[in-house]
């Protein structure tokens, strides 16, 4: 099972969820998604990199991401961490940021003002038959054309993931 997507509609909101099942141990997940030098592997669609990447885990801490496109722009996000149960869960505002992370609106970077400024990602890890099943749930997006980019845009980077998750890697 390489990944499921699944859009779940609410009035003008919807949620987006994500489940993908990796061959690699719990802790493996967990590091690519908390440890900036793991994360910045795999974080953005197709084609983009990650050039920064800064993570206060904690809750309350914030954390500040940036992703550059083949053409060089770049888009930066941000949020605060509202929860964390290690190894098993993480929860966190998200939102377009600028590079001092700012929070600003999704025009600044050419995107429909209707998208909210903020938006809340959970994520859980599970064993899954010696795998790690990792669901991704990211609500309060606008419903349409906005949520299917986003679901685009994170299939893209948690395949990027998939690639880059190795058994040799020593969890944390």
């Amino acid at each position: 099972m390489i990944g499921e997507t699944e859009s779940t509609q609410r009035s003008a909101r919807s949620e987006l969820v994500i489940t993908r099942i990796f061959d690699v141990p719990r802790e493996l997940v967990w590091k690519a998604w908390t440890d900036p030098r793991h994360f910045m592997r795999w974080w953005g669609p197709k084609d983009f990199t990650a050039p920064f990447c800064e993570i206060d885990l904690r809750v309350g801490g914030r954390y500040l991401n940036c992703m550059r496109s083949p053409d060089g722009h770049e888009y930066w996000t941000t949020g605060v961490y509202r929860e964390i149960v290690p190894l098993e869960k993480l929860v966190y505002t998200d939102s377009f940021g600028d590079e001092e992370g700012n929070v600003v609106s999704a025009a600044y970077y050419g995107m429909s003002p209707d998208f909210p400024r903020e938006t809340l990602v959970t994520v859980t890890f599970e064993d899954y038959d010696g795998k790690t099943k990792m669901t991704l749930r990211h609500s309060d997006l606008p419903a349409g054309e906005m949520s299917e980019q986003t679901g685009t845009g994170w299939n893209e980077s948690f395949d990027k993931l998939a690639r880059n998750l190795t058994k040799k890697e020593k969890p944390a």
